[in-house]
């Protein structure tokens, strides 16, 4: 009998979470969605991840799959796992797919948002979920930067050191941007929301934390467009805090 092909729409709270692999004496999405699924299966289940997020980092629409001899119905699934999950993991949905989905392999795009809090004292609600700058923000700044990540470019110096062999086949350290914006919430929320077809271990936090100079008048617009060309880790800004990132969205 074919093995039934299982996708998960998944949303958590990363906080208390060593991220999204699976990793020995560490808590992770992945370990505990597998372990899970194993008590309502009886088998041995490896769940694909759309993406590896870091530590910290939240998910409004993680993407997973995997393959079971279970006749378990989805809906059957959604239940039960939500059931014996921790709070902070929550699956929205649960659907059968034909055996060539793949989570990772399959998806044409991701959206991810980063929320940021400024200002001299930020709201304890808050800080789980944005990166506190208590300065003031050149946003406008900011957003002329946005034009040079469009499109498709070498962003390697926004990738994390040493996180890729560059001698493996494949694209290196190329990805297209399809949008990237900022939306001031409030006099003292600003989120970042970038859609794209992939993205490097950091990445994201990396161009914000780059930004972040910027609005900080630290680096100027044409400086943040010789970054971009550098093609050079080590000329672009620190890495921004992982607690103000959340993938939003896999396409597929």
């Amino acid at each position: 009998m074919t093995k039934r092909n299982i996708k998960l729409t998944i949303a958590f709270d990363g906080t208390s979470y060593a991220g999204w692999q699976r990793q020995p004496d560490q808590s992770t999405i992945q370990g505990a969605l597998e372990g899970q699924i194993s008590v309502m299966t009886g088998e041995e289940i490896v769940l694909h991840g759309a993406g590896r997020t870091d530590a910290g980092v939240h998910a409004l629409g993680m993407v997973a799959n995997f393959t079971t001899d279970s006749q378990i119905p989805c809906a059957g699934f959604r239940a039960g796992l939500n059931s014996l999950l921790e709070d902070d993991i929550r699956i929205l949905a649960v659907e059968e797919m034909n055996a060539s989905f793949h989570a990772r392999r399959s998806a044409t795009g991701k959206c991810y948002f980063y929320r940021i809090s400024v200002g001299e004292v930020m709201l304890p609600t808050y800080r789980l979920y944005s990166a506190h700058v208590r300065t003031s923000l050149d946003v406008d700044s900011m957003e002329k930067c946005l034009s040079f990540i469009l499109g498709r470019h070498d962003f390697s110096s926004f990738e994390a050191a040493g996180s890729r062999d560059p001698s493996l086949p494949g694209r290196g350290a190329v990805r297209e941007i399809f949008s990237a914006s900022f939306q001031r919430t409030d006099e003292t929320r600003i989120c970042f929301t970038i859609h794209g077809d992939g993205f490097l271990r950091h990445m994201v936090r990396n161009i914000i934390g780059t930004l972040l100079e910027i609005g900080k008048a630290r680096l100027t617009v044409n400086g943040f467009r010789d970054i971009v060309a550098a093609r050079d880790r080590s000329v672009a800004g620190p890495t921004a805090p992982a607690s103000g990132l959340f993938l939003r969205e896999v396409y597929y």
